[in-house]
């Protein structure tokens, strides 16, 4: 049985000075932490999505930052606070470009915005500033962890209190949401790792996430890592799963973006699994931080999503089984028109609870949206 000292993959890896994240493209068939030295790294490891994940992209982004600012201090760049200010303001507007969806991201640079002009205000070195703001990236990492091990907790705990059969639990679960796409542990599936560690997940289930397979190349690869009892399922299985199999008690999902009604933008593929969860009247959850809530973006109509390349869809990339050389074929007909949203967007009246480190939000009795400003008060 694991527990939560068990040590979990770790997809990023910083030292002041030094950032390298786990190139989650090459996956499951070849682990390779890549170098981020400045913040065009980071920029592309986020847009290529070596690094993908809310929260993950958010830290990802702050440290290479943080690295940049840091490198460039050193070497005698800035001579004036402006100089560091106008530097670190631009960096945060230029990532943010990396990927429009993930409000996570644009959480993180408004704070870090927000503390770059506050120390302004009364340094008279660039070093305050420079130091301040590494400072405060570097403790977002070491939150992150933190927060997702409350998610996880508290969202084991939601589960086993609402579904019939508390001992052996079965949960099916969707893109990933684990250590590679946080700081650590994860989010949806941290609930997962709590309640394997609790002895009380009889099974997992990952789809596999077409087109991009974050989960059976990403998911898929945690749960073996971890030894959690797990089966991969395409995503036109699901439905199919929950009529066979009564032990599947819950679905739990990450977030991209939680509107302020409750309405969630997750990884293409999580509206079905939320209209499935419905029908056959089992826990549909959204596990995300509470960074993960943009309270200005009030129902999922106005949430942004990103359009991916047609390549994804048409193609697929992995090892040849004869001699594991890497290799990508097509698998569609040349010329055809494809369509590839990279989220789509769950309505609030589907969702059971949304689970945060600050507590699980329920709705009021015969409401079909959460109250999530009230929450967030």
């Amino acid at each position: 049985m694991t527990n939560t000292t068990a040590k979990t993959l770790e997809a990023i890896q910083y030292t002041r000075g030094n950032l390298r994240i786990l190139n989650q493209l090459v996956l499951p068939h070849e682990t390779v932490f890549e170098s981020v030295c400045n913040i065009q790294n980071g920029h592309a490891a986020i847009k290529t999505m070596k690094t993908r994940g809310a929260p993950a992209i958010a830290i990802v982004a702050a440290l290479s930052l943080a690295v940049d600012v840091n490198s460039r201090f050193e070497k005698g760049e800035f001579s004036t606070v402006e100089q560091v200010v106008q530097f670190l303001k631009d960096a945060l507007e230029y990532l943010k470009t990396s990927r429009p969806t993930a409000v996570n991201l644009f959480d993180a640079a408004a704070k870090l915005e927000a503390l770059i002009e506050s120390t302004a205000k009364e340094a008279k070195e660039p070093a305050t500033v420079v130091y301040a703001y590494i400072e405060a990236a570097e403790k977002m990492l070491v939150d992150d962890v933190q927060d997702n091990k409350n998610i996880g907790r508290l969202g084991a705990e939601y589960i086993t209190n609402h579904v019939k059969d508390k001992g052996d639990i079965a949960v099916l679960t969707h893109c990933n949401t684990g250590s590679l796409a946080t700081a650590g542990w994860g989010t949806a599936l941290g609930i997962i790792r709590d309640l394997h560690a609790n002895g009380q997940l009889k099974h997992a289930y990952c789809t596999e996430t077409r087109p991009y397979n974050q989960g059976s190349r990403l998911t898929a690869y945690e749960l073996v890592y971890e030894n959690i009892p797990a089966t991969l399922i395409c995503d036109s299985m699901a439905s199919a799963l929950l009529k066979q199999n009564p032990q599947v008690q819950a679905i739990v999902v990450g977030a991209d973006r939680v509107a302020a009604n409750g309405d969630t933008a997750n990884k293409i593929g999580t509206y079905q699994l939320a209209i499935t969860a419905k029908h056959h009247g089992i826990l549909f959850i959204v596990a995300a931080p509470s960074t993960s809530i943009d309270l200005n973006t009030k129902s999922g109509d106005a949430i942004v999503i990103e359009q991916r390349p047609s390549e994804e869809l048409v193609t697929v990339a992995g090892i040849r089984v004869q001699d594991a050389q890497p290799t990508t074929i097509r698998t569609a007909a040349e010329n055809i028109g494809v369509w590839n949203p990279s989220f789509d967007v769950t309505p609030s009246e589907l969702i059971s609870a949304i689970v945060t480190e600050k507590g699980v939000v329920t709705k009021q009795e015969g409401s079909t949206q959460f109250d999530l400003a009230s929450f967030l008060k």
